[in-house]
């Protein structure tokens, strides 16, 4: 049985069936990384990293970890195998949330107190560009077209095109009240934007500019003022979309071409952040009051696991 058992495990590790990967979690409360290994639901190890760590990305050749320490006012840059810091960016005070661009070398950073977007050379490990934005910016994403940056105003109620050739605004999108976080089809074409006060999705078109759908989420036996969506992610091949509803303790599953609310998934507590698995086959969520995250597999659209890191786990990133 033993050697049967190792044979299938070389097999399915061959044909590509079990696939290795590692889940990063920020702990904003623990000043610390947890790292997760999926496969077998554990939390393998627990890293300093730094002053209340929030937002966090893996580069495209996922061989760096960039991290938010927000009470040291830097975005620290981690070896993704070893985690190891090797550098730190200027990304201003306070820096909670940040986008890459699709070739790695641009980091926008969200600073909320100055109502500013910093535009960051990760090479030269320099800030090139200051944009001001409305009055605390705090969602930003860009296309994967790389031809746009919108930052996400929580008190203007606002997004902000910012053109990536020039680095300036070129459009304004009026929004629901306290936009979250944002983010964009893999075709660019449309912008998916979360409304904590108004308990919305809003859909927008890249080419009008325009809100498409605005989509108002109910859970029964929740109160309205509960469901408050931050995180959204959307499959690469527009199938479904998938909004985190905070205190609900929801994952509203969306259906990315008729729009509409397919289920909700019950998560752990005040689900803020989402990430996809390399081959999208499942979601992690984190939940910062369960202080745990939840696998949800996304061919059965069923939370299988809730894996304790930490205290308060804000960010997420998944590195195959």
């Amino acid at each position: 049985m033993k050697k049967n058992g190792l044979r299938l495990l070389a097999l399915l590790t061959l044909t590509g069936t079990l696939h290795a990967e590692t889940v990063f979690v920020t702990l904003e409360k623990d000043n610390a990384l947890a790292v997760v290994d999926p496969i077998t639901g554990t939390l393998s190890k627990t890293v300093p990293v730094g002053q209340r760590p929030r937002g966090i990305a893996i580069s495209p050749d996922n061989k760096f970890l960039y991290i938010a320490t927000s009470d040291d006012n830097t975005i620290k840059i981690f070896d993704a195998v070893s985690l190891q810091e090797i550098g730190k960016l200027p990304s201003g005070d306070d820096p909670e949330t940040f986008a890459l661009n699709p070739a790695g070398d641009r980091l926008y950073v969200s600073n909320e107190d100055d109502s500013m977007v910093t535009v960051i050379d990760i090479t030269k490990k320099k800030a090139v560009k200051q944009i001001k934005v409305g009055v605390e910016p705090e969602g930003i994403s860009v296309s994967p077209d790389n031809q746009w940056i919108v930052s996400a105003s929580e008190t203007t109620n606002m997004l902000h095109w910012i053109a990536a050739k020039s680095n300036a605004i070129e459009e304004n999108t009026l929004v629901d009240p306290r936009p979250r976080a944002l983010s964009f089809t893999a075709d660019s074409q449309q912008l998916w934007v979360t409304s904590e006060m108004a308990g919305t999705l809003m859909i927008v078109d890249v080419k009008s500019k325009q809100i498409i759908k605005n989509i108002k989420f109910t859970v029964p036996g929740v109160t309205d003022d509960k469901i408050q969506p931050v995180g959204v992610v959307i499959d690469k091949n527009r199938q479904r979309g998938y909004v985190a509803l905070g205190p609900a303790n929801r994952v509203a599953v969306v259906n990315a071409q008729s729009f509409e609310v397919e289920k909700v998934l019950l998560v752990g507590q005040r689900v803020w952040n989402l990430a996809f698995s390399p081959d999208q086959k499942r979601l992690y969520t984190t939940n910062g009051t369960s202080n745990d995250i939840s696998i949800i597999d996304l061919d059965s659209q069923q939370v299988t696991k809730s894996i304790g890191v930490g205290t308060y786990p804000w960010g997420v990133a998944v590195k195959p």
